[in-house]
């Protein structure tokens, strides 16, 4: 299977997410399984039904967050010297050359992105037309609104 790219941040937040699952909410669900197993007939046993549902939904996401962290490469840009090439994991400032706005984003994985906070999948329009670019380059990116000139004026490897 090929690696899919990840922050630090991003695999450490899947970790404590993964560390609630298993620790805490596990031992939870089997609790309130075996209080419903007390309350009798198992076949009209809402309680015992319901935290079997839970059950299933639990094991699930820990099987799917285990299975992206044994395929995650984590990427820290912060290791790396700032060359002022725009690479996954980079903090990046663009110019918007028509309106002369900014606007920063950080090149995350796809899990991580969150447009919110300004976290754009490496897959994103916007960050397949800036990786590989360099401080100062302007590049033309195919926006929802049409083609939009930017200008990169600043790199942080943050």
């Amino acid at each position: 299977m090929n690696k899919v790219p990840m922050t630090v941040v991003g695999a450490d937040q899947l970790q404590k997410e993964l560390d609630v699952l298993k620790f805490e909410r596990r031992p939870k669900i089997s609790d309130a399984i075996a209080q419903a197993r007390e309350l009798g007939d198992l076949k009209e046993n809402a309680e015992y039904h319901a935290a079997r549902e839970e059950q299933g939904l639990c094991e699930a996401r820990v099987r799917d967050i285990e299975g992206k962290l044994s395929n995650a490469q984590i990427i820290d840009v912060t290791k790396m010297p700032n060359t002022g090439r725009v690479i996954f994991g980079a903090t990046v400032t663009i110019l918007n050359i028509d309106t002369d706005q900014e606007v920063t984003y950080r090149i995350v994985g796809d899990d991580e992105a969150n447009i919110k906070e300004n976290l754009i999948s490496v897959n994103s329009p916007i960050a397949r037309g800036l990786i590989g670019k360099n401080l100062d380059d302007e590049v033309m990116i195919r926006t929802p609104g049409g083609d939009t000139d930017f200008e990169i004026v600043a790199v942080e490897y943050i």
